[in-house]
């Protein structure tokens, strides 16, 4: 069975970095896409970044330049780094992966099959 589960969520104020971590277990992430989504309250769950099968990273341009996505050697960590974190990047984040081959990694939440509970972040003026 695949669990997802995130962690590294925090309050703080803008401008400030957090990194967040999705620990993958039951899921074999060889050949596959990985990546990052966030929704806030009353909006659509958004991509924010992706990785994939040869750790190509893709980024909204939202957060391009700010944000970077990695994974450990053994894929079975998908980290997310975030600096100069603005209150616009408030939200709930969730780690998503997918089931089939993935090269070329999209920010289509269609694409990925499986995600997690989610961490919060929250960014203050």
């Amino acid at each position: 069975q695949v669990q997802l589960v995130e962690s590294g969520g925090d309050s703080v104020q803008a401008g400030g970095s957090l990194t967040l971590s999705c620990a993958a277990s039951g899921y074999d992430a060889n050949n596959k896409c990985m990546a990052w989504f966030r929704q806030a309250p009353g909006k659509e769950r958004e991509g924010v970044a992706a990785i994939d099968m040869f750790a190509r990273p893709t980024y909204a341009a939202s957060v391009k330049g700010r944000f970077t996505i990695s994974t450990d050697n053994a894929k079975k960590t998908l980290y997310l780094l975030m600096n100069s974190l603005k209150p616009e990047d408030t939200a709930m984040y969730y780690c998503e992966a997918t089931r089939t081959v993935c090269a070329g990694a999209r920010l289509s939440h269609y694409l990925y099959t499986y995600w997690g509970q989610g961490t919060q972040v929250t960014v203050s003026s």
